[in-house]
């Protein structure tokens, strides 16, 4: 059954890792997808050659989502390929940027990792609901670093997640009357891009080790997440931080 058959659905950061699942999950259940991507065409590509030889509809859309006027084109573009109304937002674009700590922090650091993972999650949203309809679901994603402070160097990375944590559960107060659902997805150690780059495999190695299910997560999994919190499935659901971590970390 396609659960979200006649659906259009927007995904930030849809080119790889979580976000490509995510896309490629999404168009599975029947939504007609926009995948956002910044610089890696390449990959965004691959995400939208994976949807059409599943016979799925997509299409892909460049732009910086930590700037408004891209954003803009991000969203028109969407709606010039699929129609006015945007039924699924996934606000998947984010990073860590670099572990560092308090004293290598500058305010240019700050601000960057505050727009990548915060800023642009408020001016996506604010672009796409004007296009949500009853019915409409926004996904996010924080991290559970925003429950535990994160790892080694991810203060500052770890306060933008909170932040979207917290702008989750505003949000689906003030969009609740309208019949629009916000919930967010909280991911532990999953095995991705980010890190590969970031994260020691020793550490990754320990952190799997002490996790209960003696595993770190996959890019497919946090995919069947959030296609469950887009879907009629999860109709009950709104401000909720999903925590998906394998039980290395309890709410």
């Amino acid at each position: 059954m396609e659960l979200l058959k006649g659906k259009i659905a927007l995904v930030t950061g849809g080119a790889r890792d979580i976000g490509a699942a995510v896309s490629i999950k999404l168009a599975q259940a029947g939504a007609k997808v926009c995948v956002n991507y910044l610089n890696n065409k390449d990959a965004a590509e691959a995400t939208l050659a994976a949807i059409k030889n599943a016979d799925g509809i997509a299409i892909i859309a460049q732009g910086d989502v930590t700037k408004s006027a891209d954003v803009i084109k991000i969203v028109d573009e969407c709606k010039t390929a699929f129609g006015e109304t945007i039924d699924i937002l996934v606000n998947v674009a984010g990073g860590l940027m670099a572990r560092k700590l308090l004293q290598d922090i500058d305010e240019d650091f700050w601000d960057a990792v505050m727009n990548v993972n915060l800023k642009s999650t408020f001016l996506v949203t604010k672009a796409v609901v004007p296009n949500m309809t009853n019915g409409g679901t926004i996904v996010n994603f924080s991290s559970q670093a925003a429950r535990d402070g994160g790892g080694f160097g991810a203060m500052a990375y770890s306060t933008a997640k909170g932040g979207v944590l917290t702008f989750t559960k505003g949000l689906a107060k003030e969009l609740g009357p309208k019949g629009i659902r916000v919930n967010c997805v909280s991911p532990g150690m999953i095995n991705t891009t980010f890190h590969n780059t970031f994260t020691k495999d020793e550490v990754r190695k320990n952190v799997a080790a002490a996790t209960p299910l003696r595993r770190e997560g996959e890019a497919s999994e946090i995919a069947d997440l959030v296609l469950y919190l887009a879907s009629p499935n999860s109709s009950f659901i709104t401000g909720a931080s999903v925590e998906i971590n394998g039980g290395t970390y309890f709410v």
